[in-house]
């Protein structure tokens, strides 16, 4: 997961300057949490927002993410490598959700992100390259230019990966 501060209606300090988009601190806007997964072999990327990073929506996000990766080709499953987080380790509809796809569950050592090294490198560009590109003018801006990123991030950008190539459809 990618935690990402909510855009305040009219922007932020991002497309208002430091000075204008200095507002009451008082006032929370909150987080959004992109929830993201990287197959291991092809990089498809996959990724959505949520208003937390609860269990039962990492669970849903997982079958939904299944979905995609066999929509394009990828129908098998084998493992399901993630943090220590807490909605991984302690959740119950996170697991269910990996037996249900006839996965394994596996966690990397804490403190070693490395070890997760695909879908945090995902995690950097995304920030880069879309959540950070431009300033957004609302939270719902930035939503709505996620699913085209996506897109242009498994079909159209050159990686070192994929050998220079985009990676197929």
């Amino acid at each position: 997961m990618k935690k990402l501060g909510r855009i305040p209606d009219g922007g932020g300090w991002r497309s208002l300057g430091r000075v204008d988009g200095n507002r009451d601190r008082r006032t929370k806007i909150g987080f959004d949490y992109v929830h993201a997964a990287v197959d291991d072999h092809t990089r498809l990327a996959y990724a959505e927002i949520h208003p937390d990073e609860k269990g039962i929506t990492a669970a849903g996000f997982l079958i939904r993410a299944a979905e995609y990766f066999a929509a394009h080709g990828i129908t098998r499953i084998e493992q399901v490598i993630s943090d220590n987080a807490f909605a991984y380790r302690r959740s119950v509809a996170f697991p269910s959700a990996i037996a249900e796809l006839g996965a394994v569950q596996k966690f990397i050592k804490p403190h070693c992100p490395w070890q997760n090294g695909k879908v945090e490198r995902f995690n950097r560009t995304l920030a880069t390259e879309w959540a950070y590109r431009q300033p957004f003018t609302s939270n719902q801006a930035r939503h709505d230019a996620l699913a085209p990123w996506i897109e242009h991030y498994n079909t159209g950008r050159i990686t070192q990966a994929t050998d220079s190539h985009p990676q197929p459809e």
